[in-house]
């Protein structure tokens, strides 16, 4: 899994150039904010086993990421999400994506659970469903 900073063409043509993370906090980000802790999203970053991490700020803040790429594709500012949700965006030219170096690939999710005996239906198809989506990438 790995998060990407994108924006439309426009956007970045209209704004100063990125060349380190550190400059996103001279552009509006589209921020997210977890209902768990209340806290507004720190964008991660890594180049050649150096973490950086960044907070950025903007006028639009979401707690769902389509809204985030909904508000990025409208040219609203940055947007930091899944490169998976964004790619068709970028291959067809309405984003492009900043930072590329900079966005390291994560192993992904892990799931923790205290017992295999007797799961729930519903818990067992959520991890047999995860552990098919990971043979398949």
């Amino acid at each position: 899994m790995r998060l990407v900073v994108a924006g439309t063409p426009a956007y970045l043509d209209a704004h100063p150039p990125i060349v380190t993370p550190r400059d996103l906090t001279g552009h509006n980000c589209i921020n997210i904010r977890f209902l768990t802790h209340g806290g507004l999203y720190t964008w991660e970053f890594e180049k050649d086993g150096h973490p950086l991490n960044v907070r950025v700020e903007g006028r639009l803040t979401f707690n769902s990421i389509e809204y985030i790429r909904v508000a990025a594709l409208a040219g609203f500012g940055l947007a930091y999400l899944p490169e998976d949700m964004v790619r068709p965006h970028i291959e067809a030219g309405r984003l492009r994506q900043v930072l590329d170096d900079w966005c390291p690939l994560f192993p992904g999710y892990h799931l923790y659970y205290p017992s295999r005996r007797q799961p729930s239906p519903a818990f067992a198809l959520l991890v047999d469903a995860l552990r098919y989506r990971s043979h398949v990438e």
